[in-house]
Formats: structure tokens, C-alpha cells, sequence
């Protein structure tokens, strides 16, 4: 052995003595399919005991088939538990066909903190303004490409959420940033988000009625230190 590789290998082996299990990463277990072991489980389409409209109200979505979908004029839904920085996956479908154009076919949204929105829209060939159409970060960033599937078929948002961080004073120490794929395709990517005043660390999720009867199903979150 080189004396360079021998001196690399003495000191790979002291460090690793000096480690102990506190220093490793946490083990989880994340098959193919389902939720990882450390996930919060918000809608699997069971119950919906994880939300509640934000006045307060039991929910009075429709929930059926392992899906649960807006009643129209029902109100927002929010999550009973609140989050901040999140890794957040959930799967949404439009109604099929879907009526009308622009803003109106299949609006709905998710809002990171109750705030800053993930459009949810038809935007397979329905045209509107490229920072409202899907997997936009509402009225700032358009998604880098459309890769939304046609109206009725089931799409999916992973999203990792860093909240901004603010000292005491309220100045702004870290911005508040977010990273989005749709349907597997990486379409916001680690974007700064619009300064919101300084708010709790958590807040809920929302889930947005905006008076078009979206479909969701399998919500999990995983809380990120």
C-alpha cells in the first residue's frame, strides 16, 4: 500500500472508532409504494381524523374509494397537527372532463404553513398565466415545465418545504424556500418564496375549496430537523 493510501486508511479507521451510534443516520424503512416508517400519515384514505375545515367543523368533504374530494363550497380543509420544514407527498386528480377555462378547471391548492400556495389545476391543455397553472408557486414562480397529466388521471406533488427563520426582533435570518416535483419531474427548484411577516414556527396544512370537485388520496409528511 502507498504510504499516502496507508495514511488515508489509519485515519478513516480512527474516525469511525470515535463515532458511535448517536452519530449515525437515523434508520427508517421506505418501500416502494408506501409511506416511509418516520412519515406522518394525513389522509390514507381511511378517515379523515388528521384535518378539519378551518373554522373549526368536522370535515364535509366527500370521502370514498380511498379518496377524498372537495365539496364544493364546504370551506378549506387545514391539518389538526401543524408543520413547519417538511417533506411532503400527496396525489390529486381533476375532475374529468373538467368545465370551464383559465383559473376555473380543477382549482384547487396546498399551502405550505396555511401560506404560500402549490397551484392545482388542469393544466394539461387549458391555458392560463404560466405562475397560476399546476405546480406553480402561486403568483411567483411558474413551474420549469408542464408535465400535468390529462383531466381524471392521478398526478403527484413532492414537495420539500423550508420555512423562513426569523431572530427575536424579527429579522429575517434564512428565507423560506420550497422544492417541487410533479409527477416525478423536478418543476420548482429550491425557489426563494415571497417574505411573509414573521409567523409561528408551525402552522397547518391547507387544503384549498376553491369550488371544483378535486380528488385527493395517500398525504404523508415527514417533519425535517
Amino acid at each position: 500500500m502507498a504510504p499516502n493510501h496507508a495514511f488515508a486508511a489509519c485515519f478513516a479507521a480512527a474516525i469511525t472508532s470515535l463515532l458511535t451510534a448517536a452519530d449515525l443516520p437515523r434508520k427508517i424503512t421506505a418501500d416502494p409504494g408506501s409511506p416511509p416508517s418516520d412519515a406522518v400519515v394525513l389522509f390514507d384514505g381511511s378517515s379523515l381524523d388528521a384535518w378539519r375545515h378551518s373554522d373549526g367543523r368536522a370535515p364535509a368533504w366527500k370521502l370514498q374509494d380511498g379518496y377524498v374530494e372537495v365539496s364544493p363550497g364546504t370551506g378549506d380543509l387545514v391539518t389538526v397537527r401543524p408543520f413547519g420544514d417538511c417533506q411532503l407527498h400527496l396525489e390529486w386528480a381533476t375532475p374529468a372532463p373538467t368545465k370551464g377555462s383559465d383559473q376555473e378547471p380543477g382549482n384547487s391548492g396546498v399551502y405550505l404553513m396555511s401560506t404560500w400556495e402549490i397551484q392545482i389545476l388542469d393544466s394539461y391543455e387549458n391555458q392560463t398565466y404560466p405562475d397560476g397553472q399546476a405546480a406553480a408557486v402561486y403568483a411567483q414562480y411558474p413551474p420549469l415545465v408542464n408535465a400535468s397529466r390529462a383531466p381524471g388521471e392521478w398526478q403527484t406533488y413532492d414537495i420539500i418545504f423550508r420555512r423562513p427563520l426569523f431572530s427575536e426582533s424579527g429579522e429575517m435570518l434564512r428565507s423560506g424556500t420550497v422544492t417541487v416535483l410533479h409527477n416525478g419531474v423536478l418543476v420548482q427548484d429550491h425557489v426563494t418564496l415571497a417574505v411573509q411577516p414573521a409567523t409561528l414556527d408551525r402552522m397547518p396544512l391547507l387544503l384549498q375549496d376553491h369550488g371544483q370537485p378535486v380528488r385527493f388520496r395517500n398525504i404523508w409528511i415527514r417533519e425535517l430537523p
